[in-house]
This record gives structure tokens, sequence and C-alpha cells, in this order.
């Protein structure tokens, strides 16, 4: 049979069902990574799962996220997560080493191997050939214990690439073209292969920035081919030993081919507030700009800050707009230092921030009211800057040091500068000093600071449903509506704490209204429109909700990884069978269904009875047989442990 990319890989690593699109099948996990405000938690549930040791070929727990907020509380768990990680045989890459989706790139992505991520930009590690899937915390411990993943055998599209980059035109340009074709919803169960002949004019950091923001997309991951490319990067890297050759059967089939040709793309923008709203910056030109960020996992390699230091060298920043850089990870730091270009930066009138996720998840950064600010991640949903009102675009390096310099959108084709001819190093500086690999197990205690808590438990699906419903949103809800992220993550370890400020962006009585509901015995339900659970794979939006007593979410449609952290936590993820029946639901309506659990643990569908209306909603709950046991059993912790 011939096989693609993703075929060669998902089946060398098949151990339970069947390769037939759609059907759930198991795969073994060959490394699993996690960042500081996803982590606490996943190794707090490594924990109580009974685990001795990790069992993947390579586990590293990034500190990358929570890095300068005030308070005892990031610091007491960064020091959880180094002792734990000693504990358990995983390697540990303290803060400053830089974003853990960029640093795994270069110091650990092995071509055709599975990686499991508790970050939705796992992805990432596609660039490099590696099927990287982002998932919620439960499912990484899950892995690192053993376990195998279970996702759907996926229908993968070909993206064949053609022509050249020209100047100015970046690989942020091709993935913004890419959402403009595939949008963000409706890709589940979608996996991307790049092929044809323009991805050998793709160095391993463009193709890496492509394979992040599919996240964006909403597919489960996008692979490259390992290639000479791949080749000489891993060699620049000191590890051409972990280099195999990685490339589609000819013949391999698809479910879809998308033809892009690479000469014919232009500078292009995601504007506010969703990174599907794609414009060319020509048609953006002259809007004037305040802030200008430049980072993050999706840009900040090497020749990313090389070329936005030769564009702002010997030039100044306009007055009017604040610039800040934050290179990806130490590795690029310190070679940026050696190379002078730091200095160039500096003198433009930049400043420098952190290697971390920092601006990118609004830790800190924040852009004024009402101002427009251009920045090279990967998300740009409404608040997530940290400013309510901010208008974020998404662009590449290149166009955001144009406009820190021009104070405006400027095409950068047309801004009188000669593009920097800038290219890959034949050698990387290597300095794994910031990377602790695990040591004596038996002499490892593992530090927990007051604010580290206990995974929150869940009780056994109940019988019937006694539900009312709590609120109402609309499309496209993302995990940052749910819960929200900056300075609110230093409560990722105190659930009961962090659940307080569930949904506040949205309505801000959500939390107390849960807790009192649950407290006379009601049970708790969201009602959503389409593509619920968009964005961060922070499972914490579904832990919090479950603490919360929401029962289930019933929407349009779901998100893979929101979807599976529902159902991780005991909350039944429901389609409506009729989707006019949204709009009938009201905040306050009680919704019974008396067969509940038993609906669920069959397979059959859920009849919701509304006592206002009385009108009978059927609803869908699509799970195969392992996902209907975990959620009658109360989720994932409880499935695993037996209780």
């Amino acid at each position: 049979m011939k096989q693609n990319i993703v075929e060669k890989i998902l089946v060398s690593h098949l151990k339970e069902g069947e390769f037939i699109k759609g059907k759930e099948i198991g795969i073994r996990i060959d490394q699993t990574l996690t960042q500081d405000a996803t982590g606490t938690m996943a190794y707090l549930q490594f924990e109580a799962m009974g685990l001795k040791e990790i069992k993947t070929d390579l586990s590293v727990s990034y500190v990358d996220h929570n890095t300068v907020q005030i308070g005892f509380e990031n610091a007491d768990d960064h020091k959880y997560l180094q002792s734990v990680a000693a504990k358990y045989g995983v390697v540990y890459s303290r803060p400053g080493n830089g974003i853990c989706h960029q640093v795994h790139l270069e110091r650990f992505g092995k071509p055709g191997t599975t990686l499991l991520g508790s970050d939705s930009h796992t992805p990432t590690g596609g660039g490099i050939g590696q099927v990287a899937i982002g998932a919620g915390g439960l499912d990484v411990a899950v892995a690192m214990g053993g376990g195998l993943f279970y996702t759907a055998a996926p229908k993968v599209y070909l993206v064949k690439l053609s022509g050249e980059l020209q100047p100015w035109v970046t690989a942020k340009d091709v993935v913004l073209k890419m959402l403009e074709i595939l949008s963000t919803k409706g890709n589940v169960g979608v996996m991307l292969e790049y092929g044809g002949p323009g991805v050998k004019k793709l160095s391993v950091p463009q193709r890496a920035t492509i394979a992040n923001m599919g996240a964006e997309m909403g597919v489960t991951c996008s692979v490259f081919p390992s290639d000479n490319v791949t080749k000489k990067f891993l060699k620049a890297q000191g590890r051409e030993a972990d280099w195999s050759e990685l490339k589609s059967d000819r013949g391999a089939k698809y479910d879809r081919v998308i033809e892009i040709d690479l000469s014919a793309l232009e500078p292009m923008a995601a504007c506010p507030h969703s990174p599907g709203i794609i414009k060319k910056i020509s048609e953006l030109e002259g809007k004037k700009v305040d802030q200008v960020c430049i980072g993050s996992c999706t840009n900040s390699s090497f020749k990313d800050m090389m070329t936005t230091a030769a564009i702002l060298k010997g030039r100044t920043v306009n007055p009017e707009v604040s610039l800040g850089i934050a290179p990806g990870s130490r590795q690029v730091l310190q070679m940026l230092a050696r190379k002078g270009a730091l200095t160039a930066m500096l003198d433009s009138g930049a400043r420098l921030l952190e290697s971390a996720c920092g601006f990118c998840i609004g830790n800190h950064f924040s852009p004024k009211s009402g101002s427009v600010s251009l920045r090279t991640n990967n998300r740009n949903f409404e608040g997530r800057s940290g400013t309510a009102d901010a208008q974020v675009y998404l662009v590449s390096p290149e166009v955001a040091a144009v406009a820190a310099l021009t104070g405006k959108f400027t095409d950068p084709r047309k801004a009188g500068i000669n593009y920097p001819a800038v290219k890959e190093p034949g050698t990387f500086l290597v300095d794994d000093s910031f990377v602790i690999k695990p040591a004596d197990a038996a002499k490892t205690e593992v530090f927990r600071g007051p604010n580290i808590g206990e995974p929150p438990s869940n009780a056994r699906m109940p019988e019937q449903l006694n539900g009312v419903a709590m609120l109402v949103v609309g499309d496209k809800i993302t995990t940052d509506h749910i819960m929200p992220a900056g300075a609110r993550l230093k409560y990722r370890s105190n659930v009961p704490k962090y659940a307080q400020f569930v949904f506040e962006n949205v309505d801000a009585t959500f939390s107390k209204r849960c807790l009192e509901s649950k407290a006379a015995g009601a049970h708790n339900v969201i009602i959503a429109g389409e593509s619920y659970g968009q964005g961060s794979s922070r499972e914490h939006a579904a832990m919090c909700p479950m603490y919360l007593g929401v029962k289930a979410v019933v929407a349009k449609s779901f998100e893979r990884i929101h979807a599976a952290n529902l159902l991780n936590f005991g909350i039944a993820p429901l389609t409506f069978k009729n989707q006019a029946d949204y709009a009938t639901i009201q905040v306050g309506d009680k919704l019974t269904c008396g067969d509940w659990r038993a609906a669920a643990a069959e397979g059959k569908p859920v009849i919701l009875k509304n006592a206002r209306t009385g009108a009978s909603i059927e609803c869908v709950c699509d799970l195969s047989a392992r996902q209907r046991a975990i959620l009658t059993a109360g989720g994932l912790l409880n499935h695993t442990t037996g209780k």
C-alpha cells in the first residue's frame, strides 16, 4: 500500500484499532512536552495516578509561560516542576531557556517520531518531520506513563507548494494564506502534509512557522518531509544522528490537494479578532500603528531575529511606536549577542523582552487602550493581549519591523529598504546548561508550595440530568473566553481559586451562579454555537467548569482538543441534532434527561426536555466505547485509577 508521510508515522506507532478514517486509534507516543501553565497540573495528575517513572523515550518540562508575574505562586510552581521532573525522569528546561516549541525543535525534535504536548502549538514539531499533537495535560500525563494517545484516524490533505518566496514574503504569509483557504473552523480530524517542489526552498524554521499555525485552522497537526534541509539543520544543531529520511511514497493518496504558488504570495496580515480574517498589507497600508511585538513560538528563530536586526540597523523606531522583541530561545539570544544584532536592535529604540511566551499570552507588554498592535505571534483573540479593546494584527517579522520604523502599516516591498539576505548558520551555538537532566530519583523530594493543590475530583456521571442552562454563548468561543490567561495563570495549580475567573470576561457572575446552583443540587449546562473551544489546549477550560458543577456543554460543533478535555473531566460534549434548537434555549432554562447516564453509556441519542418550552431537544453524543466509559466514570482520572 502506498503511504503518505502521516500514514507512515501513525501506522508505525499504531497499537490499538484499525487505520480507517474517522475511527478511533491508539498510538504510542515517543516524546512529550509540557509547559508551566499546563504542566503543573499534568504532573499532579501523573502523581495522582500512582505512576513511578516515565515510559516515553523523552519527556521535557519547560518553563516559558509564567516567568514575570508578582507573587510567590510562579516561583513555587517552578520549583515543584523542577523537583517532580527529577523524581520521575523528566528533562527540565529552566526559565530563560526559551519557548518550549522552539527549544524542542532545536534540541530534541526527531523526524518520524510522535510528540504529544500540553500546548496547542505543539504541532510546531511538524517542521522537523514529527507527528506533533497538542492535547490536554491529563492526556499527556497518561502518555508519560506509557499509555496510548487516542485520536481519530485522520483525513490527510496535501498542501502542494511550488515556486519560491519572493523578497519580503515569508513563511508567515504562507500559513496566513492557508488560513484564508481553510479558515479557523471545520477542520477537525484533518492532518496536513506539505509537499511539492516548493518545500525544498523552505528552511526548518520556516517550516516550523507554518506547522505552528496549523493549530489556528483546527487541524490536528501539520507535517513536513525530512530531507536534506532537515539534515542540514540537525547537523548545525550537533544532532545529525537524529536525522532520518521521511517522504511519501510515489502514488500516495490524499483526501484533498491544495496548491499554493509561493512566488505569487505577498505580505499579509490576520486582522482583529481572529487569525482567519486575512487581508493583504497593501489593503491596510497607511493605518497608524501604536505597538509592535516581535517574537513568540511562531516567529522568533535566529533568521527571524537577524532579519529584524538588519532592518532596524542604523534606523530609529518611530517615536509613536513601542517596539518589543523577544528571541525565542536562549540559543538565539546568545547568537544575537555574539553577532552584534542586539546592539542594532537596542540602538534603534527596541525594548528587549525575555525569551518566553510573554506578550503572546497577555502576561506583559500589553498595548494601550484602543491601540493597534502588530504582533508576530499566532493568536489575536479579543482581549488576549491583556487590553480588552486593543486591535491586534498578526504579521511577519519583516512587516512588523518596517511598521515599527514608519509608524504605520507599510508594504515592505515599497519601504525603500533592501531586503536582508540572512542565511541559516552552518553551526548553531549549543549551550544546554539551562537543561537539567534527571538525577537520582531516590534522593529527590518533591517541593510543594502553598499554591499547589490536588487535582480536583469528579463524581461518577449521575443517572439523571437535573440541568440548568447557566450560559448561552455564540460561535467561536475560545479557551481564552472560558479561562482567561495573562495574570490569572498564576492560579493554575489552585483550581478553586482559578475557577472564580471562568468566563469572567463574558459573564462575571458565571462562577458564583454555578456554585450556588451546584449547592442546590442542580447540574450546570453551557449552550454554545459553532466551533466551541478554539485556541489553547489549556485543560483548565474544562477542569474549572467541572469544579463549578458543569455536566454538559451543548454546542453546534466543538474543536478537537477542547472536546477531548471536556470528556477527560467528565463533562458531556453534546451537539444539537437540529441546530435550530440552539436558538430556543435561554439562560435559566431547566434541561432534564431521565436516562442521562444510560444514554451516554450505550451511545444512544440524548434527549433534553426544556421545562419552559416543553420541547424535546435531541442531542448527539458521538463517542467511542472507550470514551463512553470515561464519561460515565466521571473523567479520565477516575477511569484510569478505577475510582
